[in-house]
């Protein structure tokens, strides 16, 4: 005797009930998009996320006729954002462009949270956000990883900076320790900026965060970049990776991603068009040059590539953050 959830049993009759809408729903889908679209952006703007937004939504405008306005809703990590976007009509029509601390980590950061990633989107396309250079003050003297632990271990204490409580630099800090035995102390900031003008003033011996923001630090001199996160960058080719310098932690990597996000129920037709146009926007002159200036080497990836990265990483992301033990905000 055959059984059925509850579950199938909705999903059945939902399915039922459809029927004798099905063709002007399929023919709408076909022809999406019909309409303006809005993006809602998860951080500020100028910031990564926001002109990754803005670029690809003028690639969206180009290819189909169609207006793109972008709004910044900047709070909490992206959850501000997430909320909003998880109520919009599953249509096509709204879209979010986050990170992967929004779609990940956030679950553990942030007590009470009001939306379930995995349950409240679909997430269309993973951009990559990059890898992550591991700069060492100037007078730590380190030209590697190697030499920076030797250093680290000398020393009475060794101070790094992150860009926030909880963020990879911060799980990486933490896993550096594991490895080497070091006591290394996150020193958190809000943002780059500060991080990286105490870097240039001697006030901490390392700092863990983006090529961009580290650019003007690396050009003077007052540090130097002994490893990066996930692989080697184009623009810091000599500069090997931390697994091809030992490190075994799986955290060392992972993606950190920028993405684009639709409502869970917005139409598979519609997924894969949009799929489809992230991809072929990756490609462009407009954002390649983008991603240059973030040191960014990996373009949008397809709908089926994106399931398969986030099912395979989440599960660590999350594994790691969590082992930080901090009290969710």
């Amino acid at each position: 005797m055959s059984t059925i959830s509850r579950r199938q049993f909705i999903g059945t009759a939902a399915a039922a009930s459809a029927i004798p809408l099905i063709g002007s729903s399929a023919q709408a889908q076909a022809d999406w998009p019909t309409k303006p679209i809005k993006i809602i952006a998860g951080y500020p703007a100028g910031g990564q996320t926001d002109l990754f937004a803005r670029t690809y939504g003028e690639h969206i405008r180009t290819m189909t006729g169609q207006n793109v306005v972008v709004e910044n809703k900047a709070g909490a990590s992206g959850s501000v954002a997430a909320v909003e976007a998880k109520r919009a009509a599953p249509d096509g029509y709204t879209l979010m462009f986050t990170i992967s601390t929004t779609m990940i980590m956030n679950r553990v950061l942030i007590k009470d949270i009001a939306y379930d990633t995995d349950k409240d989107f679909i997430i269309v396309s993973i951009m990559p956000a990059g890898s992550l250079p591991f700069v060492a003050a100037e007078k730590t003297g380190a030209k590697t990883l190697a030499e920076f632990v030797a250093y680290a271990k000398k020393a009475e204490k060794i101070n790094i900076g992150t860009y926030g409580a909880g963020s990879y630099a911060h799980m990486a800090v933490a896993e550096m320790n594991k490895q080497y035995g070091l006591k290394m102390e996150a020193v958190h900031y809000r943002g780059e900026a500060p991080m990286w003008t105490d870097l240039a003033g001697g006030f901490i011996d390392g700092a863990h965060g983006s090529y961009s923001a580290a650019l003007s630090v690396l050009q003077s001199g007052r540090g130097r970049a002994v490893a990066v996160s996930r692989k080697r960058m184009s623009t810091l080719p000599d500069v090997p990776s931390f697994a091809e310098q030992g490190t075994t932690s799986p955290i060392f990597k992972l993606t950190g991603f920028q993405c684009c996000a639709v409502p869970t129920g917005t139409p598979p037709e519609v997924v894969q068009k949009l799929s489809k146009l992230l991809v072929e926007g990756g490609k462009t002159e407009k954002v390649l040059q983008l991603m240059k200036s973030f040191g960014v080497d990996d373009t949008a990836m397809t709908f089926e590539e994106t399931q398969k990265l986030y099912k395979e990483e989440a599960p660590i992301w999350l594994e790691a953050v969590t082992s930080l033990g901090l009290a969710p905000s």
